[in-house]
């Protein structure tokens, strides 16, 4: 069985977690306490050599890490990845966005405000430029959900679910989706597909 190296409370963890449920492939849970430093011991470095969950160990020994290219992997040859080649294209612009526009700022706000007592120097600018970041990245996804239901194409893609996992969480780091009513019917969608999962679900 394939074993998803994981962190609960990680939308990044989430994202590969949502995706292996909706495609109903099982899989091995094991957690890794990232606050506890689990991912910098030699035993997890040798196989993940960037020190992060989410990552995939395939029964074959092969391994996977960095949560978008494991959900483009899963999602191949699937309906939640377009066969069409530019809207294959525009699946990774938001998958690339998210990890740089996105995730950088909405998650890391809200891991520093959930983890009050880790230190971490990126606190001298949570509210001057990282805050704001994030709501600049939820302008973008505002602006491009008014006039569609998904972010790619006609169907709800791994674009969905990349955006989604730290998005549907925003307000953990007190983010205020209140003037976002596209992105929030957006994440009433997601959230009513098939076989969906809440992040809190092992």
């Amino acid at each position: 069985m394939i074993r998803l190296y994981d962190y609960l409370p990680s939308g990044n963890g989430y994202k590969v977690r949502l995706l292996l449920t909706q495609l109903a492939i099982p899989f091995e849970r094991i957690e890794i306490n990232i606050i506890k430093g689990e991912t910098r011991t030699p035993e997890f470095l040798r196989k993940f050599p960037n020190g992060r969950i989410p990552a995939i160990e395939f029964d074959d020994g092969k391994l996977l890490f960095e949560s978008n290219a494991i959900i483009s992997y899963f999602a191949e040859g699937t309906s939640f990845m377009p066969a069409d080649r530019f809207q294959r294209a525009q699946v990774l612009q938001w998958l690339f966005f998210e990890q740089y526009s996105h995730e950088p700022y909405i998650a890391s706000v809200r891991y520093l405000v959930i983890h009050r007592d880790v230190s971490d120097p990126r606190r001298t600018i949570l509210d001057t430029m990282m805050r704001p970041r994030g709501y600049d990245a939820l302008g973008v996804m505002e602006d491009h959900l008014k006039a569609r239901e998904w972010f790619v194409g006609e169907r709800y893609s791994v674009a969905d679910i990349a955006l989604y996992a730290y998005t549907h969480v925003a307000d953990e780091g007190g983010f205020d989706l209140a003037g976002y009513p596209a992105i929030r019917a957006w994440l009433e969608r997601v959230k009513s597909q098939p076989r969906h999962i809440p992040i809190t679900k092992r």
